[in-house]
């Protein structure tokens, strides 16, 4: 047996309000790179689901940069380290240094690809210069008083470069080594989020929180002139060149981005997000890139959402839009056709997502969705349902990707929920719900213990409860639930319970680790020697024909266990940073999907089956 990558669905972007997000490109348009909880994801821009994950950081990440050779990223993290490695298979690391004690905000890269600036928020500096191969210093940043947002790079030489701060001053360094040469202090009236140097080097800007988008000349830093009064109504976080210097593209809170020729300081086109008039909070502006290397003109723009806009000039709509989730996805469920072919993800946040398996694309869905975290999902003849957090059972109709009908309200926190025979199943810590056509139809109350999980199958119900017990129940045509059996195996609370296809079987994982299989006729054990992880398992699910199953756990690992020999298991060691949330079968069984802290969804090819 054996277990290998297939591809990568990333993540979302990660931002936050009021911050500038920072995107990158490497120098032919090919590929993006960007930050997301303590991963960097490279993605293929015409192609997104074609992506690598970069986890060499052990913190937060804040900002990548592609080098203008396109070999290495730069990327920095909140613990104010920077790490360089090679962008082609995203595993190699050339050198992580240490820069300031605090947030890394922007890094820059030289035009030579050999050094690199990072800024940020530090206690005895903002950032500092350094070669990219050793970590040498090549010169000190200096000149502001308060936390650094933004730095650029001249590209060409004489080697010039500009930070900017929340002190509302720019500061402009001569290289190499990089030292103050001047600050432009006045011009902005509130904290500078953004600079970029244009690609002929003769032109710099600064944008910010004030709105006001100000040119400066790349050689000298003198101020030139204060363009676009009035055109932006929201702080400016980010602004990127056209490759031939004579346009730049801004983004803003407004919930616009604005193009602008440089000549005549004239807006030339705006492209307006979330509707016309209406304030949507998820639809600001937080960052864009202009890539160069493309023929067609393509400007990316990121929503504070995490959703990707593709924009070209003289097209008013986004001709693209890349979604995701953006925070850890906390459940995973498959389509209810069988096929394997369409995925369900729910995230910490209440965002659900519908992925498409074989192109890779995801899509959020429409409605009032949960508000809080997705707990589990299940699936039953086109309608997909799922718990969360907000104490609620919500109903997708899968064909239209809408939540439908009405919110249950449910009359306690749920902790799963399963669908078998027409009848929805969710488990409170108070008991099991029974819903029919959407309609509370029978109740069950458990007070000896709190349920923690639940899964059915035909006539069977399956409670995992924190008694550490698993009860097996049947139920009848009046939707009453009458317990069969109790295995009392286990040594720790159940976690997951996962029926085979046929009902014969049934896995439940502990928060220690262990699998116990049972057969469902008198929850006799059929193994219990699934034993490899050491945290608690998060989910469960067998093969169509109930020979092996694949299991996640917070320790990070995915296993696909055997039933004939439970000693032979394949392992995808640190599937998920953070943990592994949910595991699934797709594509007929021949692969396995996985997802978990780092937001990100993986399908495995699994070969061999023994």
């Amino acid at each position: 047996m054996s277990i290998t990558i297939e591809k990568i669905l990333a993540a979302s972007s990660a931002t936050a309000r009021g911050q500038p997000t920072q995107l990158s490109t490497d120098p032919k348009g090919e590929r993006i790179a960007y930050a997301s909880g303590k991963s960097i994801f490279v993605r293929s821009i015409d192609n997104p689901s074609d992506s690598k994950q970069y986890t060499g950081h052990t913190a937060q990440t804040t900002v990548a940069r592609f080098s203008p050779s396109g070999f290495y990223i730069a990327s920095g993290d909140v613990s104010g380290s920077v790490r360089v490695w090679d962008s082609i298979e995203a595993v190699n690391t050339k050198g992580e240094y240490h820069i300031i004690s605090g947030r890394i905000n922007d890094i820059a890269w030289d035009g030579d690809s050999q050094r690199i600036i990072a800024v940020g928020d530090g206690r005895e500096r903002f950032g500092h210069a350094i070669t990219a191969d050793s970590g040498n210093s090549v010169g000190e940043v200096s000149g502001h008083s308060k936390v650094i947002n933004a730095v650029a790079i001249r590209p060409l030489r004489p080697l010039r470069a500009a930070t900017v701060s929340d002190d509302m001053a720019m500061c402009f360094l001569h290289g190499a080594p990089f030292k103050f040469n001047s600050k432009s202090t006045g011009l902005h009236k509130g904290f500078v989020l953004g600079t970029a140097f244009s690609p002929d080097g003769n032109t710099l800007v600064t944008v910010g929180a004030d709105k006001r988008i100000q040119l400066y000349d790349g050689k000298t830093g003198e101020p030139t002139k204060s363009i676009g009064e009035g055109e932006h109504t929201g702080s400016i976080f980010s602004v990127s060149w056209s490759k031939d210097s004579k346009k730049f593209v801004t983004a803003s809170a407004d919930q616009t981005v604005k193009l602008w020729d440089v000549e005549t300081g004239k807006a030339t086109q705006t492209w307006r997000f979330g509707g016309e008039g209406g304030v949507s909070v998820p639809d600001q502006q937080v960052g864009v890139v202009w890539p160069h290397g493309r023929s067609d003109g393509l400007i990316i723009s990121l929503s504070l959402g995490g959703d990707l806009n593709y924009l070209i000039e003289g097209n008013p709509n986004p001709i693209k839009v890349v979604q995701g989730h953006n925070k850890s996805i906390t459940a995973l469920g498959v389509g209810s056709d069988d096929k394997g072919q369409t995925l369900w993800t729910g995230s910490f946040d209440g965002r659900v997502c519908n992925w498409d398996i074989t192109s890779g694309v995801g899509t959020v869905v429409d409605g009032q969705s949960h508000t809080n975290q997705v707990t589990e999902f299940a699936s039953s003849t086109g309608r997909a349902y799922s718990v969360g957090w907000d104490d609620t059972l919500r109903v997708v109709d899968e064909s239209a990707n809408t939540f439908a009908g009405e919110t249950q309200k449910l009359s306690a926190q749920p902790k799963g929920v399963a669908s078998a025979d027409g009848r929805v199943y969710v488990a409170t810590i108070d008991g099991v719900e029974i819903y029919i056509k959407d309609q509370l139809a029978g109740k069950l109350d458990i007070p000896d213990s709190q349920p923690t999980s639940i899964a059915a199958q035909g006539p069977l119900v399956a409670v995992g409860l924190s008694n550490n017990a698993v009860r097996l129940y049947k139920v009848d045509s009046g939707n009453k639930l009458t317990q069969s059996h109790e295995a009392k195996n286990s040594t720790a609370q159940i976690s997951a319970l996962a029926f085979s296809k046929d009902g014969s079987l049934l896995a439940a994982g502990n928060t220690a680790g262990k699998i116990y299989a049972y057969k469902t006729g008198g929850l006799e054990v059929a193994t219990d020697r699934w034993s490899a992880h050491t945290g608690r398992v998060t989910s469960i699910a067998w093969n169509e024909a109930g020979t092996h199953a694949v299991s996640g756990a917070l320790d990070t690992n995915v296993f696909v266990w055997s039933l004939a020999k439970p000693g032979s298991r394949v392992k995808a060691l640190n599937a998920h940073k953070d943990g592994v949330n949910g595991v699934a079968w797709v594509d007929g069984g021949k692969k396995v999907a996985s997802t978990g802290g780092d937001a990100a969804i993986k399908i495995w090819n699994v070969a061999d089956l023994q």
